[in-house]
């Protein structure tokens, strides 16, 4: 069975091309996939925006990523359109993998051909009657990725799930053995995020931060009072990078500060940051133990003090103690686990495992 080639169907999210031009965590992991798949002799064919660029079989639904028509989040219809195009298909396919939140659960049950949903969402809430919960407790048989121990581990429902990291493309990150002196934080501006937290740790150190990433509009308000009177000479904001800029955004700093204040299911920015030889420094919020090594690849702060508050001490005392950390193990960390290979590896394997499965069922 492992010895025959697959043909396999990835479905993603049409909010952004394939790869995305900017952000796009999980749009590049489709890429990821696609390509790391395609390399090892399986027929890949996409189901995506049609201004995705991809080394496969592209099919699409709609001509250009929902968010460059300023499509609204919460308008489903094209990408359960776009589901609904690809277990049509089903037949022509091995196996379906999804990326798709919730809604590929309503077709998988109905078609021969084996598929996997990869959750990239946490599924921790505490609402008695979240609807999202219901339904993933319905269908909790189907077969689920997790993208991290904790995301599966704090899943209120408990699911038929194989955790699998998330991998990056190596080749993209350049070591940096010799950063220069300030730090950064990257992520889509939220508070949740931990850029407050960034801030005032890096205020409390005295050293300099800079700020990058995704504002969108409805957080235009949190960032002008909340985040802009704190810009200065040594905290900066640059906006939004490209693809190409990242390697160098992340290599040349002294550490990623990254001191997030929910459980996030990976954080494809921490591998990344360490595949540059740059630490991080981040609570110990959801996935951030599995995907940081403490006191090895940078520093896991507890993210409460002793009296219940947010700790802001300790993100400055890590900051003073960063050149402790060796840059060399941070990308040798990331080479072991967070890889392309790595992770396209892992998938494959689960593929063959859930095809073989459905023969003998």
């Amino acid at each position: 069975m492992q010895k025959r080639k697959l043909k396999i169907a990835q479905v993603a999210p049409l909010w952004f091309s394939i790869p995305p031009k900017k952000y796009g965590g999980i749009e590049w992991i489709v890429y990821n996939l696609c390509e790391g798949l395609t390399k090892l002799g399986h027929q890949v064919t996409l189901f995506a925006s049609g201004d995705s660029k991809v080394p496969c079989k592209l099919k699409s639904v709609y001509p250009t990523s929902l968010i460059k028509n300023h499509i609204s989040w919460q308008d489903n219809t094209y990408n359960i359109l776009n589901l609904s195009r690809a277990f049509q298909k089903a037949k022509e396919f091995d196996i379906i993998h999804t990326h798709i939140d919730l809604w590929d659960m309503y077709f998988a049950p109905i078609v021969e051909t084996p598929s996997v949903h990869t959750i990239h969402n946490p599924l921790y809430s505490t609402s008695k009657l979240d609807s999202r919960l219901f339904i993933f407790e319905k269908f909790k048989h189907n077969n689920f990725v997790t993208i991290s121990n904790s995301q599966r581990r704090l899943s209120r429902v408990k699911l038929n799930a194989t955790t699998i990291y998330n991998g990056i493309r190596l080749e993209e990150f350049k070591f940096n053995p010799r950063p220069k002196d300030y730090f950064v934080w990257a992520a889509r501006i939220d508070k949740y995020k931990g850029i407050e937290n960034a801030i005032f740790a890096a205020e409390k150190a005295g050293v300099k931060l800079i700020l990058a990433g995704r504002l969108d509009p409805r957080q235009k308000d949190y960032f002008q009072t909340r985040i802009k009177p704190h810009l200065n000479r040594n905290i900066k904001y640059i906006g939004e990078y490209s693809r190409k800029e990242k390697s160098d955004f992340f290599g040349k700093a002294k550490a990623l500060l990254y001191p997030i204040e929910w459980f996030e299911p990976f954080g494809l920015n921490m591998a990344e940051a360490q595949a540059c030889g740059t630490p991080v420094i981040a609570f110990d919020r959801g996935s951030v133990p599995e995907v940081v090594k403490n006191g090895k690849t940078g520093f896991v702060v507890p993210f409460k003090d002793k009296k219940g508050k947010t700790n802001i001490n300790g993100l400055a005392n890590a900051i003073k103690n960063i050149d402790k950390i060796k840059r060399e193990d941070c990308r040798k960390w990331v080479e072991q686990n967070f890889t392309e290979e790595v992770m396209v590896k892992n998938y494959e394997k689960l593929y063959y495992k859930l095809i073989s499965k459905r023969h003998k069922t």
